[in-house]
């Protein structure tokens, strides 16, 4: 089957109804409803934010008045299939339920017909992969990421996380569940500790690490919509559902497209099997996590319209990115180094702060309450880094030994940050619900 080259609209566009889960907890139609205020809140605004992806895309990226239309309907969409298993799971007791969920999560084939149907549909739906997967591809994908060692988990941090708190309507979900007071730092290291997962050899395989951590996620974007839908506190018609496809195809395209971006714009050359081969890899992930089919592209130009797109449909920054941002700013202060710890907490402080600064510029860095600086380490190892990537890619046999090195420091990295700290209940299995909050 040949990979969908959709626009992350197409998908809606051919939707006559969507649902989403009101206050009660019961899906209601939403065909012809107004799209939620935050829908192109300050298009101008929201333009500039996406200004400098704007000169990296070809032709005109803008979306057109049904693409628009369609974008600002799809807030109002969430994820059925794990949205019916939550609100079985939650109707019959998350003590109960949760060990079932398990139980088929890790033994598929134990599923049959006495499986409660939506835990059924779950698994069956997710177990096999799409006829357009290409292993071959999934494989080098991950290679490739494995490849970018420590600089590519910098970038993505601050490309895709850190530059994302602008997007203020996504924050709003972050706001309300806890993530500012649970802390910035335990986020980095709950995201790293999955993607570690996903980008493993064989790590999206059915079974595998990556692929359970990804069904877990989920299953707890599921809880989150249940728990801020019955909030009273949650306008559901200034921001639509809570974690929409609008926002689901944000962070899949941040973890795909924007890293590409950034990698490509800081020296890291690839090759275009190279990308093409990370975009496979994320098109699955996003799949699995449960982004539309339309949602979803398979090269990297597409995504980068697909992104514009999305960006400029995104409120901009409001307090929220002020708060999300000086939080992630001083994540590096509470790593667990194994020593000089004040010195290499103040040095990746302001590493990344550069980082930050080259990849939203001046006007980003104010929209999310950072002080300013100067790129300078970006303009410092771009030289070296495009040097090194351009021999790892001549020599041959040399690209094989450094990801192998650039793998183990990435694992090491994430005892940096986790220090004695297990993994959350929602990555390992164990029972997130069982108290009724989601992490």
């Amino acid at each position: 089957m040949t990979p969908s080259r959709s626009t992350p609209v197409q998908a809606a566009l051919s939707t006559s109804q969507s649902t989403s889960f009101s206050a009660d907890g019961v899906q209601h139609q939403h065909e012809g409803r107004p799209a939620p205020r935050r829908h192109g809140k300050d298009v101008e605004a929201s333009r500039r934010m996406s200004s400098r992806l704007r000169l990296m895309i070809r032709g005109r990226p803008d979306p057109d008045a049904a693409q628009w239309e369609a974008l600002g309907q799809a807030l109002w969409r969430g994820d059925p299939l794990a949205d019916e298993l939550m609100t079985w799971m939650q109707a019959n007791g998350m003590a109960k339920t949760w060990p079932q969920f398990e139980r088929a999560l890790k033994d598929p084939a134990s599923v049959n017909g006495e499986t409660p149907a939506a835990l059924r549909a779950f698994i069956l739906r997710t177990q096999g992969w799409p006829e357009w997967v290409n292993a071959d591809k999934m494989r080098l994908g991950a290679r490739v990421l494995q490849a970018t060692g420590l600089h590519g988990m910098m970038v993505l941090r601050d490309a895709g996380l850190m530059a994302g708190y602008q997007a203020s309507g996504i924050n709003q979900t972050l706001v309300m569940t806890g993530s500012l007071h649970k802390g910035a730092q335990r986020r980095v290291a709950e995201t790293t500790a999955w993607w570690l997962a996903c980008t493993e050899d064989g790590g999206m395989a059915p079974g595998a690490e990556g692929f359970t951590m990804t069904l877990r996620v989920r299953l707890m974007h599921a809880m989150v919509r249940h728990q801020l839908c019955r909030n009273p506190q949650w306008d559901a018609d200034e921001l639509g559902l809570p974690v929409n496809q609008v926002d689901m195809q944000a962070t899949y395209l941040a973890f795909s497209v924007v890293q590409l971006l950034s990698l490509k714009t800081t020296g890291v050359w690839l090759t275009a099997r190279e990308s093409e081969a990370v975009m496979h890899l994320w098109r699955y992930i996003g799949w699995l996590m449960g982004v539309e089919d339309g949602l979803l592209c398979d090269d990297e130009h597409t995504g980068r319209t697909v992104l514009y797109q999305n960006t400029v449909s995104q409120a901009p920054a409001d307090e929220t990115s002020v708060l999300l941002g000086r939080a992630l700013m001083d994540e590096p202060l509470h790593r667990h180094y194994a020593n000089w710890k004040a010195v290499r907490g103040r040095f990746n402080k302001a590493r990344h702060l550069s980082l930050v600064r080259w990849f939203v510029g001046p006007e980003g860095m104010r929209a999310l309450g950072l002080p300013a600086t100067i790129p300078w380490y970006p303009l410092a190892v771009m030289a070296p880094f495009a040097l090194r990537t351009l021999v790892l890619h001549a020599v041959p046999g040399l690209m094989a030994s450094w990801t192998k090195w650039a793998r183990t420091r990435q694992r090491n990295y994430l005892t940096v940050l986790m220090g004695d700290r297990s993994r959350p209940p929602h990555l390992t299995g164990n029972d997130p619900g069982s108290k009724g909050q989601a992490s």
